[in-house]
């Protein structure tokens, strides 16, 4: 039951994306060329301001984080096999779009910080990336970061205090400093797709 809420949450969230982004195509949108839906620059309603815990312990906001484009997951490191292969698939992504000579990075907001420690978040971002960083928070700041970014999470009611799941959205963003949010990715998106998106988006921005 829990997986068809999951499922039912996620095409929710696809309908309110794509609510909030389909505008006229203008002029004024520099991202246009770029973008996979007509997405008027700076009128959706997805992101915004947030303060969590990094990797390293501490309290940082938006501004911290987004100082390059950034590939933004949520997610959580006791995930067994989807936050492990999105991010790998991101990475990849990274490397391709740093191969370019773009600075970019990763970053990984944890929607289990009963159990993502910033340690925890340290062991799992290192393992991926090199340019990855990892984001935990007290309940209430992960949930606020959540709902900004339109996400979706639910522990599932099976399993003990220590070994449980939690079902997830599953999309990645990338925001862009100053712009912030510009473009969505699905889980069959390709690094190849991905990186030529996220180039676009960039040299778009200069």
């Amino acid at each position: 039951m829990t997986r068809i809420i999951a499922v039912v949450a996620a095409v929710a969230i696809v309908a309110l994306i794509g609510a909030t982004w389909y505008v006229s195509r203008s002029e004024a949108d520099a991202f246009a060329d770029c973008r996979a839906s007509v997405v008027g620059s700076g009128t959706s309603t997805i992101g915004g301001p947030f303060e969590l815990v990094d990797e390293d312990g501490q309290t940082v906001t938006d501004q911290d984080v987004f100082t390059k484009p950034t590939l933004l997951y949520f997610g959580y490191t006791f995930c067994p096999d989807v936050c492990p292969l999105d991010n790998a698939r991101n990475a990849e992504a990274l490397d391709l779009v740093q191969e370019r000579g773009y600075d970019a990075q990763m970053a990984f907001i944890s929607i289990d910080p009963d159990r993502d420690t910033p340690e925890q978040l340290k062991d799992f971002t290192s393992f991926l990336h090199d340019d990855m960083i990892g984001l935990t928070g007290s309940p209430e700041q992960v949930k606020a970061a959540s709902q900004a970014y339109k996400t979706y999470y639910k522990k599932q009611d099976e399993g003990d205090d220590e070994y449980y799941l939690v079902d997830h959205s599953t999309f990645t963003y990338l925001v862009l400093p100053e712009t912030g949010f510009v473009e969505f990715f699905k889980r069959d998106d390709s690094p190849e797709k991905i990186a030529e998106s996220m180039s676009c988006f960039i040299d778009a921005s200069s």
